[in-house]
């Protein structure tokens, strides 16, 4: 018998959750949320896994182990989407600066589905083996799986037989993004300190001027991608964020610059990397700084490989289940994900897919798929201020989309 879950109490959960964000390893209140509707579901429920984690068991007779894994962290950023239920929190971050608070990636969609999903299948006794459902913490500081891992994740709980999630994006709801083979990027997030000697602002002579040094440096970083790797490999270096000086008339001895860097191949990671200390280096060296720079890998994690098998079958669930035209290839995303670490810790094929999330209305005029990719780059992406997914048909589809691809691998019948 298959239940139907009710999708006012959702899309209120929905709203609250986005109203109240919690940054990575400090998701309290929806760790709290979410374990209180696993167990009134049935579900064995443990919570302060990895921390902050929460992970519901089901089990219904012998067969597959299914891991379905949502993320549950939000961002240090000011919400200014004009929701009624728009986030006016703030918080403290790891540096013990006060922020604002905003779920601008979707992980608010994704636990709500997944409850939603959970609902669904407690009351579904057609199939057959094990349900983990895994509720991360700090997906966006690329922490939370290792967390959930370091803590005996897969010794307390049984390894699965295969991992599947998905992420929200800004695709039309109701659209399903499927790629087999390497389909999230790799993450490096690197702190780079140039050292110079401050001085007095009207005299540079006297100084080693960091600011002029990062910013030679931020200037020969953008040629990694465009002049030193081939035009068919893909990477991204991005300078996010550069720190020097406190006042106009006072040059500082030092300046910060924040990279992320992502890539798909191991030998493109690595050149792009050595590229990076390359020109760093090289850039203090040229000014004549004192003492040498310091690169400092604050985070990394692995690209995100989708099981080609596991990606066929998870399409013909979507197809068989959702209705045909519903899945499409998105190409390879340029995002990051730590959800590969639940797989290649636990031997278990991956298959992570994208979830429409933009209003259809928006997509009704396109011709083609050239137009609809044209709305895609103008709608607010992910990690903006903006970002606001439409409540429906997105949790409805996130919804239906976990439950099928759970199914996919909980026969109806035990092995």
């Amino acid at each position: 018998m298959t239940g139907v879950p009710d999708m006012a109490d959702l899309a209120r959960i929905y709203r609250d959750i986005h109203a109240h964000p919690e940054l990575a390893f400090q998701e309290e209140r929806t760790a709290g949320i979410v374990a209180g509707r696993l167990r009134e579901l049935g579900y064995e429920t443990a919570t302060g896994i990895g921390r902050t984690g929460v992970v519901g068991v089901r089990r219904h007779g012998a067969g597959p182990v299914a891991l379905l894994r949502a993320d549950m962290d939000a961002l240090p950023v000011r919400e200014q989407t004009g929701l009624p239920y728009a986030s006016t929190a703030r918080g403290t971050d790891s540096d013990g600066k006060d922020v604002p608070l905003m779920h601008a990636c979707g992980h608010d969609i994704h636990v709500t589905c997944l409850l939603g999903a959970a609902a669904l299948l407690a009351s579904d006794e057609t199939w057959h083996g094990t349900l983990l459902l895994v509720f991360q913490p700090a997906e966006e500081t690329g922490a939370g799986a290792r967390a959930m891992i370091d803590d005996g994740l897969f010794d307390r709980f049984g390894k699965p037989d295969v991992v599947l999630g998905q992420h929200v994006s800004p695709l039309p709801a109701g659209v399903l993004g499927v790629r087999a083979g390497p389909a999230f990027a790799a993450a490096d997030s690197i702190r780079i300190v140039l050292r110079g000697r401050g001085a007095h602002g009207s005299r540079p002579e006297s100084s080693v001027d960091p600011v002029v040094m990062a910013a030679a440096t931020v200037m020969r970083l953008q040629g990694i991608v465009s002049r030193e790797l081939l035009s068919t490999d893909t990477a991204v270096v991005t300078v996010g964020a550069m720190h020097a000086g406190t006042r106009d008339n006072i040059i500082p001895d030092e300046a910060e610059l924040l990279l992320s860097v992502r890539t798909f191949d191991r030998a493109v990671r690595a050149k792009t990397l050595g590229a990076i200390e390359r020109i760093v280096r090289a850039e203090a060296a040229a000014s004549g700084a004192p003492a040498d720079p310091e690169i400092i890998t604050m985070g990394s994690f692995p690209a995100v490989v989708n099981d080609a098998d596991a990606c066929a079958r998870l399409g013909d669930a979507f197809a068989s289940g959702l209705g045909q035209g519903v899945v499409f290839d998105p190409g390879p995303v340029t995002g990051s994900e730590d959800v590969g670490l639940l797989a290649s810790a636990s031997d278990a094929p991956c298959a992570y897919w994208l979830l429409g999330g933009a209003d259809p209305a928006l997509f009704a005029q396109a011709n083609d798929l050239a137009e609809a990719e044209a709305i895609i780059r103008g709608l607010p992406s992910n990690h903006s201020p903006l970002f606001a997914p439409a409540i429906e048909p997105t949790l409805r589809t996130g919804i239906a989309a976990l439950t099928c691809a759970a199914r996919a691998w909980l026969a109806e019948q035990a092995d």
